[in-house]
């Protein structure tokens, strides 16, 4: 079980690629869609819809979008909707990807807190999931979350705890 605090919850997870038969208890899942539900969003709009992926027939249809799915037993399809998501009046730009990435953040942090692995997936092929998933045209999909309990044997990539220095990625102006 992680530690309680944040910074030690967001530097113990890891991408994990390898998992157990079991299923997501249902109570981990209410726990982890409640984190995606209380996501800040601009304009607090809320234009996300997260797809729970679980049967059988399901992850055969994700499996036919990307080949990374680690042979998860479930996954999570994080969408936004266009007409609902804020826009920017200077130019237009739209937030749901922001939206969307953040509710995908915290249902993968509240995952790793309930002893659920999961891996952010953007290696997807986005005309096969709207395909396969009967999408509304207005649906855009951002991010796949394969998750699980992770497998016994599972470790964290050698590259998980290499990370540039402060001064590589911070700047005081």
């Amino acid at each position: 079980m992680p530690n309680t605090g944040f910074l030690a919850l967001a530097e113990q997870r890891y991408s994990v690629r390898k998992f157990a038969a079991k299923q997501v208890e249902q109570v981990a899942l209410e726990r982890i869609l409640r984190a995606g539900q209380v996501a800040p969003t601009a304009c607090n709009k809320q234009p996300q819809m997260t797809y729970v992926l679980r049967s059988p027939q399901a992850m055969e249809k994700l499996r036919k979008c990307t080949t990374s799915h680690f042979n998860a037993p479930m996954a999570l399809l994080v969408c936004y909707d266009s007409e609902q998501s804020w826009k920017r009046s200077f130019d237009g730009q739209d937030s749901g990807w922001v939206d969307a990435s953040i509710v995908t953040t915290q249902m993968m942090l509240e995952a790793y807190a309930q002893g659920v692995g999961s891996t952010w997936v953007m290696h997807f092929d986005p005309t096969a999931v709207r395909e396969e998933f009967a999408l509304p045209e207005t649906q855009i999909p951002v991010a796949i979350l394969v998750m699980g309990y992770p497998a016994d044997d599972v470790q964290a990539s050698p590259m998980h705890t290499q990370n540039k220095t402060m001064a590589e990625i911070v700047k005081y102006l």
